[in-house]
């Protein structure tokens, strides 16, 4: 079986790979040739999820997948939850500021603790969740998945990507999660785990009627 892991992120593809080596060859949009953007216009990560599969399974005319991601912080009332790749972006149209690029990690970190730096005292647990939709042979499936944790103070590590350098998690409370092994983070991360719920999804409903 082929899927299409609709995702440019070579971090997020590997993982996929690893978690779906002996169930599916996963490939990426660019290697069959697909560059285009789908919009991720909705309210909710599910929506987005939906919206990314059905969008790349039209452009690919294959089975698909996609995840999308957010991070809540409780002291910020969940923010910046779906908009996570461009909370900078949001917060500085609230604040009349100039737009930094669009998914511009950096910037959103910069952006989340400055914000967490006006709740002095608030706790700053938080959370990863990821949504996996599964679009194949036309149906849809979904995958759901938690990191807990919370925000440091400032940054550590250089490894992972996106809020990793600020985010601790609960099982490894000493360090960010970008100071993980990528094996490590992988076995405890919320992407990971939806995608190993879609693995066993798929051995239980697709290998055994094979």
């Amino acid at each position: 079986m082929k899927l299409v892991f609709a995702t440019g992120n070579k971090g997020k593809l590997r993982e996929a790979r690893e978690i779906l080596a002996d169930l599916a060859e996963v490939v990426a949009p660019s290697e069959l040739g697909i560059f285009d953007d789908v919009a991720e216009t909705g309210s909710t990560l599910k929506e987005n999820s939906i919206l990314k599969a059905r969008g790349y399974r039209e452009l690919c005319g294959m089975d698909c997948f996609a995840d999308d991601t957010g991070l809540e912080v409780d002291a910020l009332g969940g923010a910046p939850g779906v908009h996570a790749a461009r909370y900078a972006q949001d917060i500085a149209r609230r604040d009349g500021l100039s737009l930094p690029p669009d998914h511009d990690f950096s910037a959103n970190i910069d952006t989340l603790l400055s914000e967490l730096s006006k709740c002095p005292g608030a706790p700053r647990t938080a959370r990863f969740r990821s949504v996996v939709t599964l679009l194949l042979d036309g149906e849809e499936h979904f995958f759901e998945g938690t990191l807990k944790g919370r925000i440091a103070q400032a940054r550590s590590g250089s490894g992972g990507f996106g809020y990793d350098p600020v985010f601790i998690a609960d099982e490894y409370p000493d360090r960010s999660v970008a100071e993980l092994p990528e094996e490590v983070k992988n076995a405890i991360s919320h992407r990971g785990k939806a995608l190993r719920a879609m693995a066993q999804w798929i051995k239980e409903n697709i290998c055994v009627n094979q």
